[in-house]
């Protein structure tokens, strides 16, 4: 029974963020609101200063804009970054698009 325990919870902290496509995020960003998630693909636009910066990532489903607070991956990096799903821009009340907010990222190149 002990095993089994412990079997159970390793695979719920291994579950713990799903992997999905970006075109599923875009066609129902509500059900990915404020969910931790991980993302595979290109960097395709990189913008950063000294320690922050947004960088876009393509799947070959669609484009999404990451967040981060760390140094960002180079146009063309392929990555995996794991983090929390948030709204975009909110203009006059109205919320436009979303976004992930980094927690990690992991370079393959």
């Amino acid at each position: 029974m002990k095993k089994m325990l412990m079997a159970v919870s390793a695979l719920m902290l291994l579950s713990g963020c799903a992997s999905v496509k970006v075109r599923q995020v875009l066609n129902n960003p509500a059900r990915y609101q404020g969910r931790d998630i991980r993302l595979n693909g290109e960097v395709t636009q990189s913008t950063g200063l000294i320690v922050t910066g947004v960088y876009e990532i393509d799947d070959g489903t669609g484009k999404l804009s990451v967040l981060s607070n760390h140094p960002v991956p180079r146009k063309g990096s392929h990555v995996t970054v794991t983090g929390r799903m948030q709204p975009g821009v909110s203009v006059l009340g109205q919320t436009a698009g979303v976004l992930l907010r980094e927690d990690s990222v992991k370079i393959h190149n």
